[in-house]
């Protein structure tokens, strides 16, 4: 099956400009891929470079080399050399991500936060608003909070706001930096309900998991970023 995700020979390095320009080397040589209906699991001690290999995927960071090839609009597409304006259209039609923190305008309510991918990308607010409300109400935050901003929320409550956002649109590609961190065992087993559906329904996922139970829930394929350390 053709990889709906693939990364080949990606590296990275950041210079630290306020540290007379040191160069501090992340990931080399970067290879892999993730097929749609498959979760792939970046896995390693914390500072091995995984965030940022998701941040590449994203069009966050850039790689200093190779390729991070996706599939996108019926054609292929290298997010390492595309332009600003064609990575908002991947994350807008293509990609999808869930990081550790939710970074939502003040004072909008929770529902239309979790609601606004799918407004972006042509549903009708009371469409989109509904499709929240269901799956707000999977992830058990309480009709009462619809209304309030996320700010005011518990970090447990705005994770599960975050993982709604970022799951509703049901992009073919989903990145996810430890989604199951900061939520309990119930809320934890509902996230992984979700991710296994996201799969069923031909997602390609890529994703961060410290806890070993999770791990072994959701991953088909875990990759050791550690082969990929970058020589200081």
């Amino acid at each position: 099956m053709t990889p709906a995700l693939e990364l080949k020979d990606v590296a990275k390095t950041f210079t630290m400009h306020l540290q007379g320009g040191i160069r501090l080397p992340v990931v080399s040589e970067v290879n892999f891929s993730v097929r749609a209906g498959e979760c792939a699991v970046l896995a390693g001690p914390s500072g091995t470079g995984k965030s940022s290999i998701l941040k590449m995927v994203f069009g966050s960071y850039r790689c200093d080399h190779g390729q991070i090839v996706v599939h996108h609009s019926a054609g292929w597409t290298d997010v390492a050399s595309a332009s600003p304006r064609h990575i908002l259209g991947l994350r807008k039609r293509t990609i999808g991500y869930v990081s550790q923190f939710l970074r939502a305008v003040p004072r909008v309510p929770a529902l239309d936060v979790v609601a606004e991918p799918l407004v972006a990308n042509g549903a009708t607010r009371e469409e989109a608003r509904d499709s929240a409300a269901k799956l707000l109400g999977r992830l058990n935050v309480a009709p009462r909070l619809w209304a309030l901003p996320p700010a005011t929320f518990s970090g447990g409550e705005q994770q599960r706001v975050n993982i709604a956002r970022g799951l509703l649109p049901e992009l073919p590609i989903l990145l996810l930096d430890e989604p199951t961190a900061s939520l309990d065992p119930v809320n934890s087993d509902v996230v992984m309900e979700l991710i296994a559906e996201r799969k069923r329904s031909g997602t390609a996922v890529l994703a961060i998991v410290h806890d070993p139970g999770v791990r072994a829930r959701i991953a088909d394929t875990v990759i050791d970023i550690t082969c990929f350390a970058a020589a200081a």
